[in-house]
């Protein structure tokens, strides 16, 4: 039997470490199933779904300390939920740009938090205004709505947060790009 286990791991940037930590899942007949990875200030982070053989597992957790001697650190997931696997019955996707400024995330995510809206996947980042330079923040993600709850009531209070803190954005059935 199979179990799926999700690892988070961040260290000081530099070449090999995804290879390192993908050899150690390897080493325990684990397979890679799903990631995020990204650079951020100098640090590699990432978030890991694998799933290996039941008996390995203790094996695969012993192993993750070994990381932080090549500069990884380490924590593992277990994710024996019933239905962890399920996605949403409906996804809407949230795309928003503006000025940044402290608390956007802070704010939006309580807006959504206050309707039982999960948020599945969050992309943040901030650029430079082609005009002036400015810090210009910049969000998209996938949202799961609760059921009942209609995309309507959910772009109403965005649109209202979105006025508040004079920023843009949009929300479709639909991912961007499609």
């Amino acid at each position: 039997m199979a179990r799926t286990l999700v690892l988070t791991v961040i260290g000081p940037d530099r070449p090999g470490l995804v290879e390192e930590l993908a050899r150690v899942i390897a080493a325990r007949g684990g397979s890679w199933d799903e990631s995020r990875m990204a650079r951020l200030a100098g640090h590699f982070a990432g978030v890991v779904q694998i799933h290996l053989p039941e008996e390995a597992v203790p094996g695969l957790i012993a192993d993750l300390p070994g990381l932080a001697a090549r500069g990884l650190s380490a924590s593992v997931f277990d994710s024996e939920a019933g239905d962890a696997d399920a996605g949403p019955a409906e996804s809407l996707w949230l795309e928003l740009v503006g000025q940044d400024r402290p608390g956007i995330v802070r704010d939006v995510s309580r807006a959504l938090a206050a309707l039982s809206v999960n948020v599945l996947d969050l992309w943040t980042a901030v650029e430079s205004a082609p005009m002036s330079g400015e810090r210009l923040f910049r969000a998209r993600a996938e949202l799961a709505p609760p059921a009942g709850l209609g995309k309507d009531a959910i772009r109403r209070t965005l649109e209202r947060l979105a006025a508040d803190m004079m920023v843009d954005l949009t929300l479709d059935e639909h991912p961007p790009g499609d």
